[in-house]
């Protein structure tokens, strides 16, 4: 009965991960809308729905811990709990990265709006993909679909370059839109790294299946 109940306790920790990294997805779309749209009230949304993304991750800490100090896991439950403790710190990291895109939208009232986001939604599209699929890597235990993510941030990296390089252009073509292209490259930064943390949740689904911590993508910036 005893491993039972640790077992019912280990699955809930992991629905309430899932619970959260679809919090953080639904966040990571709803910034760049707000932005998308210059809905202020959408972005301020964004900013103020942080502080639940925030709390969930910090009551799922506490309950790996509460798990791990009055039960005795298996060296492939720890691993289970280790996975989570990592992940859940990664998806509230993308929830600050979703924040400081709200926060970011905020910042342009008054400023030159951003005419064409082609290439931040290009971006945004990639990242949440790659974390859905990082979170379902993670469900089925696949290690070729979790390696297989990390190669996909390289796609990422390249668009977060091409809006630097655009970006820069039109600051020196233009130097009235010097803020308002600050504040896109600030934006393109937090979708490359909401792409990097998943590259680290895939890791960690590696590390889950096989025992072994390797690094599959290292970032460039």
């Amino acid at each position: 009965m005893p491993r039972q109940i640790f077992e019912h306790e280990l699955q809930r920790i992991q629905d309430d991960m899932l619970v959260l990294a679809s919090m953080v997805d639904a966040a990571i779309a709803e910034s760049v809308a707000a932005l998308a749209a210059s809905d202020l009230r959408r972005a301020r949304q964004v900013v103020e729905h942080d502080r639940e993304i925030n709390r969930r991750r910090f009551l799922i800490e506490e309950e790996c811990i509460r798990v791990m100090a009055t039960q005795q896991p298996l060296a492939t439950d720890l691993r289970v709990i280790v996975a989570v403790l990592n992940i859940i710190t990664d998806l509230e990291r993308m929830g600050d990265h979703a924040e400081g895109i709200g926060r970011i939208t905020l910042l342009l009232v008054g400023e030159h709006q951003l005419a064409d986001l082609g290439l931040i939604q290009q971006m945004t599209t990639k990242a949440r993909s790659m974390l859905r699929d990082s979170v379902t890597a993670f469900i089925d235990r696949d290690v070729k679909a979790a390696q297989a993510i990390c190669l996909r941030d390289d796609k990422v990296d390249t668009l977060y370059d091409t809006v630097y390089a655009t970006a820069l252009n039109r600051m020196i073509q233009q130097p009235g839109l010097i803020t308002s292209q600050t504040y896109l490259l600030w934006i393109a930064h937090n979708l490359e790294r909401i792409a990097d943390r998943t590259t680290n949740i895939a890791e960690r689904v590696v590390f889950l299946i096989t025992g072994h911590m390797d690094e599959l993508n290292v970032s460039r910036y």
